[in-house]
């Protein structure tokens, strides 16, 4: 985690707001961003239902947007932020692209990642969790309110 204004909240919010804007296009409200050296280079929500695509999640579109814009299918000086725990699929893709690491904010009991362990990542990503979880979890909680009612 950097110190100063760049450092891993600022990031989060970031990540937020892309997460807001999959909110207001009624899709669940998932945002990411890829930093490399203090910069984001690509910033992703989720598009599912736009796309009509179940692999359209934010980790997904921003993984491959930071890729293409370094031209390279390792991320290994950057990190991964999300607002909600990476599913396996995610997981998997990350440990392909090799971010140096993830950052998320809310825990996902029921289709994270971590129900399978780290292992589904690769070895030298490292973890940070709960960052901004609140925020990112009620974000998540009111659009599924919005939902059933």
């Amino acid at each position: 985690m950097e110190t100063g204004i760049l450092n891993d909240d600022f990031f989060m919010r970031a990540a937020l707001n892309e997460a807001k804007r999959a909110f207001e296009e009624d899709e669940v409200p998932v945002g990411a961003v890829v930093v490399c050296k203090n910069r984001i280079i690509a910033r992703a929500y989720n598009m599912t239902e736009k796309l009509h695509d179940v692999t359209a999640h934010a980790e997904m579109l921003a993984l491959t947007s930071a890729s293409n814009f370094l031209n390279s299918k390792f991320l290994d000086e950057c990190t991964l932020y999300v607002t909600l725990e990476p599913c396996i699929m995610c997981a998997g893709a990350a440990l392909w692209t090799r971010p140096e690491r993830i950052v998320y904010g809310a825990d996902d009991p029921r289709k994270g990642f971590s129900t399978f362990g780290n292992t589904v990542l690769h070895p030298k990503t490292l973890v940070s969790k709960g960052v901004l979880g609140e925020e990112c979890g009620e974000l998540l909680r009111e659009f599924f309110k919005k939902k059933r009612n």
